[in-house]
């Protein structure tokens, strides 16, 4: 018969989502730029509740596909897969971070304007630098505990298929994921630069900025997986989403090790 399956792909219903989201992140990112010309914020809100509803209700329809068997194995490499180009993604987007700090790091410019045949001072004058061996190793090692709780929960379910350790283990990486935040707050209010008007500051900012919004996701991340197995969710055999906030979380981790070599430590 024609309409029986005879693969194991899953062939997607029509849906609303993929418009609704690209609506949505339109209306977004117009509206910050309408905000950073001074004219509210409200467009940028309407717009990022639009995201913020798009994101609940895609991955519902998502969640609710694997209930019903439509994500095969082969379907399953297909989500694993996409997930590890997203990173590698990511990868590049902290790489242009990096190459910018490491090139003003590499080749300060000379606030005299005799670059590139003499060199400026770094840090710049009048910045004052963080100790890296004091809140920043902190952080570190906290995000590394987090990262070993995740590594453990996904063992447990995994290999044990013991749901109460990887419960623990969910609430102890989301935990130290929010302690990690909250320290990197701490430390943002008592910096002695700031993101404009030096060089150091913005790069700083930009690159610890955005790997402070990439923990808050993975603290969400890791939250949603705990509130899936509360609800029943995830199996030995199949648990590609937590699969995917482990990955994440590894990838924030390693991220952050590069951050605290470059930017704290050789950065000084």
């Amino acid at each position: 018969m024609a309409h029986v399956k005879d693969h194991d792909y899953h062939i997607l219903n029509p849906s609303l989502w993929p418009f609704l989201g690209a609506l949505s992140g339109f209306i977004m990112l117009f509206g910050a730029v309408v905000w950073m010309h001074d004219n509210g914020p409200w467009m940028f809100l309407v717009g990022l509740i639009g995201v913020l509803y798009v994101m609940f209700g895609w991955w519902a329809d998502v969640i609710a596909e694997s209930k019903v068997g439509d994500h095969t194995p082969v379907v399953q490499i297909g989500l694993r897969y996409g997930f590890i180009l997203f990173i590698m993604s990511e990868v590049m987007f902290f790489l242009a971070w990096f190459w910018t700090f490491f090139k003003h790091r590499m080749y300060p410019m000379d606030p005299a304007g005799n670059s590139p045949a003499v060199d400026g001072p770094w840090p710049p004058v009048g910045i004052e630098t963080f100790d890296p061996w004091h809140l920043p190793l902190i952080n570190t090692l906290i995000l590394l505990c987090s990262g070993c709780a995740a590594t453990w929960a996904h063992h447990a379910l995994a290999h044990e298929n013991n749901r109460k350790d990887m419960k623990n283990g969910l609430i102890i990486a989301v935990l130290l994921g929010l302690i990690f935040t909250a320290f990197q707050a701490y430390e943002y209010s008592h910096a002695a630069f700031s993101f404009s008007g030096n060089i150091y500051g913005a790069s700083f900012f930009m690159a610890t900025g955005f790997h402070g919004f990439h923990v808050v996701i993975g603290t969400i991340f890791l939250f949603v997986c705990l509130m899936r197995l509360n609800a029943g969710h995830f199996t030995k055999e199949k648990h590609v989403g937590f699969e995917a906030a482990a990955w994440y979380w590894h990838f924030v981790d390693v991220v952050w090790l590069f951050l605290f070599a470059a930017v704290y430590i050789w950065g000084q």
